[in-house]
């Protein structure tokens, strides 16, 4: 039986296009489209070609001509060729057709330290635990795992948040009301304003991505106060026309409180008496130092509460997971707002998370990391009360963040200078001002809003010099 062209190319070597056009033999045609693909670049120094007999075959000619061609090419010195290295593009055949010199462009200048808010420490990324979770997964995965999937996500997965999330957070739910997204930011894109139309309560800081995001949906956004306590619930009741709040109840972002009992309970009721919805970010909730672990806000009402997270804090923003867990009645809306399967997350990363989750290493990664990050906020505290004892240190119980507060009187002006002496210092830095609704009527707070989780712990005690010498002095 002869042989067929796709086990030839299979068995024999790696694809290469060549455009086989203009006059004379098989042989000079061949050669001639070699050179041009050499000149022009398309094939740089070095690149190694197809063995003669799997070129030949991918081209319908004989093996003679292209072996014939090779040496030629040889000959001239257009490719090498050695014994257990195949034949290669000979290092010294540079392009000889004119480029176009690149566009003069200015340097970037990179800060030398990064204490922004929400990364984490990348440099800790636990490799070796995550490789043999996905190890074992892609071993133990049943065939059908790698063909059209459910719209919700792996269930290995969504049974593995189901049992974790009710562990560690109080969440109430089951698998099928879990659905895999790649984000938070996901998340409000599947969410608005197809499943939650409407106006929107948030409160009066947060993320202004999360801002852009429903202004870019056409949604009116109605900021809450914000006190030690927490958003200012009694405000939901003269938010006019809101279908849904967006909250932080577990440490407020980006000023560190939890939202108080009374409150929660408040919220609750003010989204079962009118049929509205709270969606709960949960975005940094396996992290807490000094306090006892604050519950999902889910657990108290599960069909009024769309609660979402992701390991975007705890493990990587590299790693596009995430999850809502949601009201029964609005599973469906949100998976056909999901659409096409382009927008599923990888079934190879859901099934190495689960196996991670399922076998106790995301437990054992948290509970280093909460011990590395104690220790930097440790650090960031000591510091700052060292060298700047007028500034009042806030939100530090939880979370990869703290706020420096400005004394009282400070306004934007005095933390611009500050960001601009942080600039200075080579430093990567957010002022609070950046975190403020722009329709917020509480009192401004003015001060800095600073990540101690990014830097390595090599890198870190300079970074922590840096903003010591960019802070305000006394008086």
């Amino acid at each position: 039986m002869p042989e067929s062209w796709v086990n030839l190319a299979e068995s024999l070597g790696a694809d290469l296009h060549l455009e086989l056009t203009g006059p004379g033999s098989r042989r000079a045609v061949v050669i001639r489209a070699l050179r041009d693909a050499i000149r022009s670049g398309r094939l740089a120094p070095g690149t190694r070609l197809p063995p003669y007999r799997s070129l030949a075959a991918d081209l319908g000619i004989a093996r003679n001509t292209v072996a014939d061609a090779y040496a030629e090419l040889v000959a001239e010195g257009w490719l090498s060729a050695r014994q257990g290295s195949g034949t290669r593009v000979a290092h010294r055949a540079q392009p000889l057709t004119p480029t176009r010199a690149p566009a003069h462009r200015a340097p970037v200048s990179r800060p030398t330290h990064n204490l922004l808010q929400g990364r984490p420490d990348a440099a800790s990324f636990p490799r070796t635990a995550w490789l043999a979770a996905a190890r074992r997964a892609l071993t133990a995965a049943p065939h059908d795992a790698f063909g059209p999937g459910d719209p919700r996500g792996r269930p290995e997965l969504r049974r593995a948040l189901a049992d974790y999330l009710a562990r560690t957070r109080g969440v109430r739910t089951d698998p099928e009301r879990i659905v895999i997204c790649s984000g938070f930011a996901h998340a409000l894109r599947l969410l608005l304003p197809a499943v939650l139309p409407g106006p929107l309560a948030v409160e009066s800081y947060g993320l202004p991505f999360h801002r852009h995001l429903l202004d870019t949906a056409s949604l009116r956004t109605h900021p809450l106060g914000i006190d030690e306590h927490g958003a200012k619930s009694a405000e939901l009741a003269a938010a006019e026309g809101v279908q849904a709040a967006l909250l932080t109840p577990a440490h407020q972002f980006p000023l560190g409180v939890p939202l108080h009992p009374g409150r929660r309970a408040a919220v609750i009721n003010w989204a079962r008496e009118s049929g509205r919805y709270l969606i709960e970010d949960d975005y940094d909730g396996e992290f807490r130092y000094d306090r006892k672990p604050v519950g999902a806000l889910q657990g108290l009402d599960p069909e009024h509460v769309l609660h979402i997270g992701s390991v975007s804090k705890s493990l990587s923003p590299a790693v596009r997971l995430g999850w809502m867990v949601l009201p029964d009645r609005l599973v469906d809306a949100v998976l056909e707002a999901k659409g096409e399967r382009e927008a599923w997350a990888g079934v190879t990363d859901q099934l190495t998370l689960a196996e991670f989750l399922t076998h106790g290493a995301y437990d054992r990664h948290i509970r280093r990391m909460r011990q590395r990050y104690r220790r930097r906020r440790d650090q960031l505290i000591d510091a700052v009360t060292g060298h700047a004892p007028h500034l009042t240190v806030t939100g530090i119980a939880a979370g990869l963040h703290a706020v420096l507060q400005l004394p009282d009187g400070a306004g934007e002006s005095d933390e611009q200078a500050v960001l601009r002496a942080a600039r200075w210092q080579g430093l990567a830095l957010d002022g609070l001002s950046a975190y403020r609704h722009p329709e917020a009527t509480m009192p401004p707070h003015h001060g800095l809003v600073v990540g101690y989780a990014a830097p390595s712990d090599s890198a870190f005690p300079a970074a922590l010099e840096a903003l010591c010498r960019a802070l305000p002095p006394l008086g």
